[in-house]
């Protein structure tokens, strides 16, 4: 929709308060005329010619009361007012001393005869426009009518619409329905109101989003948290009840139990590391790191795990100097939590392939494995908080289903990001990339 500054609208309105009047008087001044011209037209030449030819001719007749009744109905017709003096100023006639009209003096000459001025005659022709100001007048009317009929449409109610929808949105209510307006300021004020409404549902529904994830999360690690509890409490229930007998039977339940806490304590750790990314903003300690180095010690961290499995870790780093900008804490957390899922998920005597390299100005990083890879739905849900693709929820193959949340959000508040597929060789792969810090 075109729109228009109120600048150029205001300009607009007083053009045609001016326009239409001035319309209206020459429209009527041609109807009545016959011509374009405002002054005097050619019938009233020619009724001003009729009557000095009258005057003139008849320089006798001027006391003459017969002839001066003639005089007056020629005058009455022809709208005019005629005084004749002698030469001494005395007034011979008067056609109509007590009109009082606004006139224009279209002649005023002596009349001479022998060489003697024998009077002077004074004649004023009538201006009557009272048809033609009358037609301004209206004409004045309609523009003050047009103009109020479009202010009233195209600002008025607008602005009025739009003060009613700031108190909806101010109540919460932000199903509302703008106004538009061919006013260029109004249509503006309107845009911004939409961007706000938009994102203040934007906002809403994420909210109610983060709602919804934190009741599912608290009631997801209650879950996690009553089974080893649970365990943790029976098995120390029997050491106390003297239900193991034997040392074997004893640090066998001193094991379990240790056990049981150490995934306690994991997942207070992730549970804790989730929050943090989530609902806090985290103070990184901002920091040159070598990502490569830091691969390089997440790989030895779990090596003992993918020693028991009879894994092969197969290391493949660029000679380019992979360095990038964060806390290197944060970070190591984010690929060890990658590489733990890659082993979970890896067979025995399986193989995991590791790059690490610069390209432009990321530098890239993947973890491929050779287990199953990921199904339709892990691919859509993998980085979910409290995803994890095995129903049992055995924790003996599986996490807690926050590591991969972690590490993407730990990647992404470093200003990059990571993604899950399958690879075309089987298994699955992990890949992500940070911004390069020179």
């Amino acid at each position: 929709m075109k729109t228009i500054h109120i600048r150029k609208f205001t300009i607009l309105c007083l053009f045609l308060i001016l326009l239409l009047p001035w319309l209206f008087f020459v429209t009527a001044n041609l109807i009545e005329t016959k011509t374009f011209g405002l002054g005097v037209n050619n019938i009233q030449k020619k009724d001003l010619n009729k009557t000095i030819q009258l005057i003139e001719t008849n320089t006798e007749k001027w006391k003459d009361l017969a002839w001066q009744k003639q005089l007056n109905s020629q005058l009455h017709k022809t709208n005019m007012d005629v005084s004749i003096q002698s030469e001494t100023d005395q007034i011979i006639y008067q056609s109509d001393p007590n009109r009082n009209y606004s006139s224009i003096r279209t002649e005023h000459f002596s009349i001479i005869q022998d060489g003697q001025v024998i009077g002077r005659v004074y004649i004023n022709q009538i201006n009557s426009r009272v048809n033609q100001v009358f037609a301004a007048f209206m004409g004045m009317l309609l523009a003050f009518f047009i103009v109020a009929y479009v202010m009233r449409r195209y600002i008025l109610k607008p602005l009025e619409k739009m003060s009613t929808c700031s108190r909806q949105i101010a109540d919460g209510d932000l199903e509302v329905q703008l106004p538009s307006s061919k006013i260029a300021e109004i249509a503006e004020v309107r845009d911004g109101f939409i961007v706000m409404v938009d994102g203040l549902k934007e906002s809403f529904q994420k909210q109610v989003e983060l709602e919804d994830e934190r009741r599912f999360v608290i009631a997801s690690v209650a879950h996690d948290l009553r089974t080893p509890l649970f365990a943790l409490r029976g098995y120390l229930d029997g050491l106390e009840q003297g239900i193991a007998h034997s040392p074997d039977k004893v640090a066998k339940y001193i094991a379990v139990c240790k056990e049981k806490s150490a995934q306690l304590d994991r997942l207070v750790e992730d549970l804790f590391t989730f929050t943090k990314t989530d609902y806090l903003e985290m103070k990184h300690n901002q920091n040159k790191v070598d990502l490569a180095h830091v691969v390089k010690n997440s790989i030895e961290s779990i090596k003992p795990q993918a020693q028991q499995k009879q894994i092969c870790l197969i290391e493949d780093f660029s000679a380019d100097l992979c360095s990038i900008e964060g806390d290197m804490h944060l970070i190591e957390r984010a690929i060890n939590n990658l590489l733990d899922n890659a082993v979970r998920h890896t067979p025995n005597q399986g193989k995991i392939f590791i790059q690490c390299y610069k390209d432009s100005d990321r530098v890239y990083f993947s973890i491929r494995d050779t287990g199953e890879g990921f199904s339709s739905r892990e691919l859509k849900d993998v980085f979910d908080p409290l995803y994890r693709g095995e129903v049992s929820r055995n924790y003996s193959t599986g996490g807690f289903g926050l590591g991969l949340t972690i590490s993407m959000r730990i990647i992404r508040q470093h200003g990059g990001d990571v993604c899950a597929e399958n690879s075309i060789d089987g298994g699955a792969i992990l890949k992500g990339w940070f911004p390069f810090s020179s």
